[in-house]
């Protein structure tokens, strides 16, 4: 990739790629692809730069807040609710993570890593500066933090939203991936912490918090979760209250984490804020309601935790559970998927995910490890058999959950990525039923 440059002559562009490398180019230097420094100069590149030394080139240095967050579960929905309350309130604003990015209000880039390599964050942050953004909201990826993804970049506000098991296949242990993302909040700079997550080291420097069950700077009083969520929040000795249309314990923490942060920016008074909340209606494929009749929801669960936040959520309803894990990937997470889903679910489906290189019958044997109860429990590697069996088993109180895939487009087997949404398929199921009747 290449970035132009504007007024540093004789330097024309920069890149991370030695291969683009000329005698007018700049080559970004990073952990990836130090050891084609060499390669750099031999195409006659004739000047190495830092993400900083970039930064400052491009006038990005100072002109845009960035606000990171980081945590197993919660990320993406929290970006994107600071992301939606800071554009209601009339701000200029762009937000980077697992969909994409955005520039107020626009997608610039679609779906990619959830916190690119960071001359993809430079370029999309000189976006933003260019069309006038006063913040850019991004989500922070544990290998991110591992692997200096986000060197150079000096963050506004940092929030943790928790940390639980993941990535383990990348980290090897759960101390090392507590190690990681603790890593992220050993500077002084401004911290907003969940006060209830007991897995993380920070400096209490500059630090606030928010929480339900533990005191805490910004701390949810009392809260309903009865056709959405309202709640009330104190702030030291003030109390405030907000309401929105979507569902879950775990949502009431993002929204809670979404509120502090705004505030924490100083961009408006509470009661603006919890104004804004309302507007916020969710993430497509985060607890994404495909059907009311009959109730099918989507979601992109797919750590123990993550399954656990979604089905504690709705367990006054009786639950169809369709989900599998993915192949390449930590496998000590699989048999403790299959223990929560049996811990919740009246009616459990394990199925294929994305199985990449693995066969999907031993990933389902895994699952399956961690399971006993076997009258309710059902198999089918295929993942569109799987949602058709749970629509067909269906009864008047069962609430369908799939989780695992949320908004994704694609099913990955053998290297190959293939065609598959899983609400596009609920949705084909539902129409053609409704043409046969």
């Amino acid at each position: 990739m290449k970035i132009e440059l504007q007024n540093c002559d004789p330097f024309l562009h920069v890149t991370d790629n030695s291969s683009e490398c000329d005698a007018n180019t700049l080559f970004l230097l990073t952990d990836q692809n130090a050891s084609y420094e060499k390669s750099a100069h031999e195409k006659g590149c004739r000047k190495v730069i830092t993400a900083k030394e970039c930064l400052t080139l491009l006038g990005i240095e100072g002109k845009i807040k960035i606000v990171g967050i980081t945590g197993t579960n919660g990320k993406t929905t929290t970006a994107a609710a600071i992301y939606s309350i800071l554009l209601d309130l009339g701000k200029k604003v762009g937000l980077q993570g697992t969909r994409g990015c955005f520039i107020n209000d626009v997608r610039i880039e679609e779906k990619s890593l959830t916190t690119p390599p960071i001359l993809q964050t430079i370029k999309n942050l000189k976006m933003a500066v260019a069309q006038g953004c006063e913040y850019f909201v991004m989500e922070v990826s544990s290998h991110a933090i591992a692997q200096n993804r986000i060197d150079g970049l000096s963050f506004v506000l940092k929030i943790l939203t928790n940390v639980t098991q993941d990535h383990l296949d990348f980290h090897k242990s759960i101390d090392e991936y507590i190690a990681v993302k603790s890593h992220f909040f050993e500077d002084e700079s401004l911290k907003l912490i969940n006060k209830d997550e007991r897995n993380i080291r920070f400096n209490r420097t500059n630090a606030m918090s928010y929480g339900i069950e533990h005191p805490a700077t910004y701390k949810i009083l009392a809260y309903s979760l009865n056709e959405g969520i309202s709640a009330a929040v104190s702030k030291i000795e003030n109390v405030y209250e907000f309401e929105s249309s979507m569902h879950g314990f775990f949502n009431l923490y993002n929204l809670l984490a979404a509120i502090s942060a705004v505030d924490m920016l100083g961009v408006a008074s509470m009661d603006e804020i919890c104004g804004t909340v309302s507007h916020f209606g969710g993430v497509e494929g985060r607890m994404q309601v495909i059907s009311q009749e009959p109730l099918v929801i989507v979601d992109f669960a797919h750590t123990p935790d993550g399954m656990e936040k979604v089905l504690e959520s709705i367990k006054e309803r009786d639950i169809i559970v369709v989900f599998g894990a993915g192949g390449d990937r930590d496998r000590t997470k699989r048999p403790k998927m299959g223990a929560m889903a049996e811990r919740y679910a009246k009616k459990i489906i394990v199925t294929s995910d994305n199985p990449r290189s693995e066969e999907p019958q031993s990933i389902i044997d895994e699952i399956l490890s961690g399971m006993q109860r076997k009258e309710s429990l059902h198999v089918k590697i295929d993942r569109y058999e799987a949602i058709e069996q749970a629509l067909l088993m269906q009864e008047s109180n069962d609430v369908i959950l799939i989780l695992g895939k949320g908004d994704e487009t694609y099913q990955e087997i053998a290297g190959v990525k293939y065609p598959f949404d899983d609400r596009v398929v609920v949705r084909e199921i539902l129409a053609r039923w409704a043409k046969q009747k």
